[in-house]
């Protein structure tokens, strides 16, 4: 650099200085995600159930992902994801049942998914999965289109099991309050990412997707209420927008599967 004007020179630290100190806000910001309290599952809410009431030939819905297929963050069954959406399937079906299971483990990422695919095969079939992951691939910098080629391995064999499957892909982490900018942003830009490379690994692989971070990320940016208490998972009004936002191809899927 001695060869350099000292202008130039005097630039070149300037933004030397800017690139280091950025970077150590990100990793003091990252330091401080990872140190975060967050919610944990809740150990007494049922894996399996039953909603509705008998009529139709029942539903078999089954959830599989990470922390959102189990409804971290709520405390009842019908404030998760997946017994709204069981309560959302047997309204609007005439007396429906819907026998809901979860298979999800919370903290998964993609690689999970094949081991969290064969508890769902086992005994009887579902009619419908619901898959709910991206969210750990992206905040641990995971490769987006290595996480999405274990996605759609995971869509292909439920496929091949006679599975309907829906994806929602991952959701909105520029919205997150857990996280503070400037890494807000950059796992943000991370998630897009990883919803971009899921969304078409799973219709390669015969799923349905629904884009839960253009869909519903608007309505988490401008309202904190849809986060429970640690600004990271979703509380009962946030599983409710996913289960709206959600319900239009799981309805249809249930269709489907139930034509056969």
């Amino acid at each position: 650099m001695s060869g350099l004007p000292s202008s130039a020179r005097a630039a070149a630290v300037s933004l030397l200085a800017g690139a280091l100190g950025g970077a150590a806000v990100l990793a003091g910001q990252a330091v401080a995600a990872r140190n975060r309290r967050y919610a944990q599952p809740e150990l007494g809410l049922a894996l399996r159930a039953t909603v509705g009431r008998a009529g139709a030939p029942p539903v078999r819905l089954v959830l599989l992902g990470d922390s959102s297929a189990l409804g971290v963050g709520v405390d009842r069954l019908g404030d998760t994801i997946g017994g709204q959406l069981a309560e959302l399937l047997a309204e609007g079906s005439a007396g429906r049942l819907v026998h809901l299971s979860s298979v999800g483990v919370s903290g998964s990422r993609s690689t999970d998914l094949a081991t969290q695919v064969a508890r769902a095969l086992l005994g009887e079939r579902p009619d419908v999965a619901v898959v709910l992951i991206g969210a750990n691939d992206a905040t641990s910098l995971r490769r987006p289109a290595e996480a999405a080629a274990y996605l759609g391995a995971a869509v292909h064999r439920l496929r091949q099991a006679g599975v309907e499957v829906v994806v929602g892909t991952c959701p909105d982490l520029g919205a997150v309050r857990a996280i503070a900018p400037p890494l807000r942003h950059v796992v943000g830009w991370v998630g897009r990412r990883v919803g971009r490379a899921q969304t078409s690994a799973v219709l390669d692989a015969g799923g349905t997707v629904v884009d839960l971070a253009a869909e519903t990320g608007p309505v988490f940016r401008a309202d904190a209420g849809t986060f429970c208490h640690d600004g990271y998972h979703p509380s009962a009004d946030g599983y409710r927008v996913w289960a709206h936002a959600l319900l239009p191809a799981v309805a249809a899927a249930a269709a489907v599967a139930q034509r056969r």
